[in-house]
C-alpha cells in the first residue's frame, strides 16, 4: 500500500468518525478523502523552520521595540484567537443547544 493510499484510508476513517459513524456512505467518504489527499499532495511544502517564527535577520534592525522606545521592554499585541473547533458543525447536523445548569440548592438542615 502506497503513502497515498494510506493517508487517503485515514482522511477516509477521519470523515467517518467526525459524522458519527455512519453506515451506508463509504462512497462519499472515500471520495471525500481522495480529494483532501490530492489538494494536501498539490498544497505547497513548506518547512517546520519557515512557519515557526521570524528570525532576527528577518525583521528590520530600527533599534525601537514595539513601544517605539529603544531599551524598554516591548509592549504586547493581542493577536485575534481563532474560532474554537467546537463551534464548526459539519454539513448536515443540527447545532446541539446546551441546556443551562440548574441552581444548585443549600442542604437541609
Amino acid at each position: 500500500m502506497s503513502t497515498d493510499d494510506k493517508r487517503i484510508r485515514e482522511f477516509a476513517y477521519q470523515i467517518w468518525e467526525s459524522e458519527g459513524k455512519p453506515e451506508g456512505q463509504e462512497e462519499r467518504h472515500w471520495a471525500m478523502a481522495r480529494k483532501l489527499a490530492e489538494a494536501e499532495a498539490l498544497a505547497p511544502k513548506k518547512s517546520p523552520k519557515a512557519t515557526g517564527s521570524k528570525t532576527a535577520a528577518s525583521k528590520p534592525a530600527t533599534g525601537k521595540t514595539l513601544n517605539g522606545k529603544a531599551g524598554e521592554p516591548k509592549t504586547k499585541v493581542a493577536k485575534a484567537k481563532p474560532a474554537a473547533a467546537s463551534t464548526v458543525i459539519p454539513p448536515g447536523e443540527k447545532a446541539v443547544e446546551k441546556k443551562p445548569r440548574a441552581a444548585r440548592k443549600p442542604p437541609a438542615v
